[in-house]
C-alpha cells in the first residue's frame, strides 16, 4: 500500500493530510490501513477518557489501583507506538525524548 504524509495531534485526536489545517504535534507517513488503526485508537482513547472521568470522582481509590486508568495508559502507549512506527525521523526522535514508550516498543 502507498504511504502518504499526515499531520497528527494526539491532544486533539486528529489525523490531517494538509499541514496548515490545524495544529499538530507529529508528522507520519502511513498507509490507509495504518491511519484507520490510529483513528480507532483515538476513538478508544475517547471512550477510556470517559471511564477515567467517572473514576476520578471516587477519591478513595488510588491511581495505581485503577483499571480504568491502566486501560487508558495502555491505549496511549499503543498510540505512541503507532506514531513511532510510522513517524518521520523528527517524530521518532521527539517521541524518544518524551520518555513515553518502553524500550521494547522502539
Amino acid at each position: 500500500m502507498e504511504k502518504k504524509r499526515y499531520y497528527v495531534s494526539v491532544q486533539a485526536g486528529t489525523i490531517l493530510e494538509n499541514q496548515g489545517d490545524a495544529t499538530y504535534e507529529f508528522e507520519i507517513e502511513a498507509t490507509d490501513l495504518q491511519v484507520h488503526a490510529l483513528r480507532t485508537l483515538f476513538d478508544q482513547r475517547t471512550e477510556y477518557e470517559f471511564g477515567t472521568f467517572l473514576r476520578g470522582h471516587v477519591v478513595a481509590i488510588p491511581y495505581h489501583f485503577d483499571t480504568e486508568n491502566d486501560v487508558y495508559d495502555e491505549c496511549l502507549q499503543q498510540i505512541y507506538t503507532t506514531l513511532y512506527e510510522c513517524g518521520t525521523e523528527v517524530t521518532k526522535n521527539h517521541i524518544q525524548s518524551m520518555g513515553v514508550m518502553n524500550a521494547s516498543h522502539m
